[in-house]
């Protein structure tokens, strides 16, 4: 993983190194002056990892690769979601969600 900005712009690195491919990840932005750049959000990677481990444990094979790690993996993943959806409802009953206020 390469950050090619401050913290909305990444590259990382594919499974298959010797294919020396990159992917790269645009994460939303609202700068200083307002303006906004579209991308993804903390919570939607989240959710994609988090269905992304279950399909794998539960439906993948038949489940044959269910392990207790990703089962934890799946309950941190879900523990980190929750307290930033808690943040974004917390910013929303303030009326300061898509604002720099704190």
């Amino acid at each position: 993983m390469k950050c090619l900005d401050d913290c909305h712009f990444y590259e990382m690195e594919t499974f298959m190194k010797d294919r020396d491919t990159l992917r790269t990840i645009r994460f939303y932005e609202m700068r200083e002056d307002g303006d906004r750049i579209d991308g993804v959000t903390n919570e939607e990677v989240l959710r994609v990892l988090i269905h992304r481990l279950s399909y794998l444990n539960e439906k993948w094979m038949d489940g044959k690769f269910r392990c207790r790690e990703n089962s934890l993996a799946i309950t941190k993943l879900e523990e980190a979601l929750m307290w930033l959806e808690r943040r974004t409802a917390d910013r929303k009953a303030r009326a300061v969600e898509g604002t720099h206020e704190k």
